[in-house]
């Protein structure tokens, strides 16, 4: 019979779509792994299935020493409710007080950004540095920033919101400014989420593409996709330069779907060096080491940080 380690800490990644559990070894050894679909728009069955996945892992394994929660959007310090959640089920709800009472536990609740950045910060591509900007690059733009070893919340739970800040340094190119869902126009989100990759290849083009489509036929030469590229990495270099004269992290770290674009990470930092208020940029741009794990690893290691 294997012996596990008695520290084990179990992450969850609460998806939108799914809704998966990793349990860790204090070392970051991965010994389990649950995975079952959302329960879409049933809040209750959220918080059951979410329990369900952690009595798997325990059934398994045996007791956890801790849990840790990834989640869209945040828990509200004033009304102690889920907000700016896009699984607008959570919204409006005390999702970790009912996490724990469904687990009769006290647990640990973060974003999915947030998580991202407690991973690489921990032991993966941002394992070195002092200051930890996480980025996702995905259906949205999200971010954490983890200092010293330690996870940054902020009196608002916004710490690294960087998405819904004004795309900076604007130019003719950027116009119009597209709605953002947070009521603005023209936040970061807009332009450098996955959707707002392809509805600039569409306003240019006519033609409707993934974003992993546009960074294929970009890599094969196609003069519509590499434009439509190198307007992202001067707009990816404007938004992280505001980062890096704000915070000076040592590390960027990119995760998320458009985080797969291999060109980011040696054009970008040869843009931003134009925005940085710096003779030089020592801040290092890398690629998440653990993907799409990332949140789930980060989520077990929430107690840590």
């Amino acid at each position: 019979m294997a012996v596990y380690d008695a520290r084990m800490r179990i992450g969850i990644d609460l998806g939108g779509t799914k809704i998966e559990g990793r349990a860790l070894s204090e070392g970051g050894e991965e010994l389990a792994r649950v995975r079952v679909n959302t329960p879409a728009g049933d809040y209750e069955g959220i918080v059951a299935a979410l329990a369900g996945v952690v009595e798997d892992i325990e059934a398994q394994l045996g007791p956890a020493e801790s849990v840790g929660v990834g989640t869209p959007g945040a828990i509200d310090p004033v009304t102690a409710l889920m907000k700016n959640s896009n699984s607008t089920a959570l919204n409006g709800r005390p999702l970790d007080i009912d996490i724990e009472a469904a687990l009769g536990r006290p647990i640990r609740m973060a974003n999915d950004a947030d998580c991202l950045t407690v991973s690489e910060a921990v032991d993966g591509a941002a394992k070195d540095g002092t200051v930890v900007f996480g980025v996702i690059l995905g259906t949205g733009v999200g971010g954490g920033i983890v200092a010293n070893g330690r996870l940054l919340r902020g009196p608002n739970r916004i710490t690294g919101e960087w998405g819904h800040n004004a795309l900076p340094w604007p130019i003719a190119a950027d116009e119009p400014r597209s709605d953002c869902y947070c009521g603005q126009q023209g936040c970061v989100e807009t332009f450098l989420s996955g959707p707002g990759l392809e509805r600039d290849f569409a306003a240019h083009t006519g033609q409707e593409r993934t974003a992993a489509e546009i960074a294929k036929a970009a890599n094969d030469g196609a003069d519509e996709a590499v434009a439509t590229l190198d307007r992202y990495h001067d707009r990816l270099a404007r938004a992280l330069a505001s980062v890096v004269n704000i915070l000076d992290p040592d590390v960027i770290v990119l995760g998320g779907g458009v985080s797969n674009v291999d060109s980011i990470y040696a054009t970008v930092p040869a843009i931003w060096d134009r925005y940085v208020f710096s003779s030089q940029v020592l801040t290092k741009l890398v690629k998440a080491q653990y993907g799409d794990s990332s949140g789930v690893r980060g989520a077990a290691r929430l107690w840590q940080a």
